[in-house]
């Protein structure tokens, strides 16, 4: 299996979540479009967002996502592939949709993401057994003390994890065995490795090592 971190951006670095509902959108759309048919109705309007399980629909799916995190202006996915070509159609067709979504909405026109979608490969055991935490501890960067947490300078990590457990756009919430999005992720492959995750990033925050991060520092 490989393992890809995913990523991209509003255009100019431009907001591409400006309320819940938008970011509920994504994340319908991560569940709608991972199929190896065809989405029905890319301005599908959820009326019960959380779970998106409906028992009538059998999806095959192209892809599983093992992680994932809604920024203000950017997102991450950490994803592999289950059918030749999965990823690549995932993606393009994840941007495409959600971006005649925002368009239609806001009434705009143009490219709303900054080109193709980043895709890093995980290729070794520290990037593996980081990247997890990386991925959810993401929304740090709204939280004051915490702005610094790829430094290793959380102010205070019991807060940290508090802020965490709140924020609804990630998969930080399923990985702690708090319901939120759980048809969207695939869990098993950390589940495994970490099994207590609630436990495995109170001891990451508690650390605050700088050396943990040195490997993988992004600019976003």
């Amino acid at each position: 299996m490989e393992l890809y971190h995913a990523l991209n951006r509003g255009v100019d670095r431009r907001a591409l979540f400006l309320d819940s509902k938008d970011h509920a959108r994504f994340v319908h759309d991560m569940w709608e479009f991972n199929d190896v048919e065809d989405a029905k109705n890319v301005f599908y309007r959820a009326q019960h967002i959380s779970g998106f399980v409906n028992p009538y629909i059998a999806k095959e799916r192209i892809v599983d996502i093992h992680a994932w995190c809604l920024m203000k202006n950017h997102y991450h996915l950490l994803i592999s592939e289950k059918v030749d070509g999965g990823l690549s159609k995932f993606l393009r067709r994840l941007n495409v949709g959600y971006a005649n979504y925002f368009n239609e909405r806001y009434k705009r026109q143009g490219t709303l993401f900054q080109g193709r979608t980043k895709r890093i490969p995980i290729t070794n055991d520290a990037h593996f057994l980081h990247i997890l935490n990386y991925i959810h501890c993401n929304p740090l960067d709204f939280l004051k003390g915490a702005e610094n947490w790829r430094l290793g300078a959380i102010a205070n990590s019991s807060t940290a994890l508090t802020y965490l457990s709140r924020y609804k756009w990630s998969s930080y919430l399923d990985y702690i065995d708090t319901a939120n999005f759980s048809s969207v992720l695939t869990k098993d492959l950390f589940s495994d490795v970490f099994g207590n995750y609630k436990k495995e990033i109170a001891d990451f925050l508690k650390s605050r090592d700088a050396r943990s991060l040195s490997a993988y520092q992004l600019e976003y």
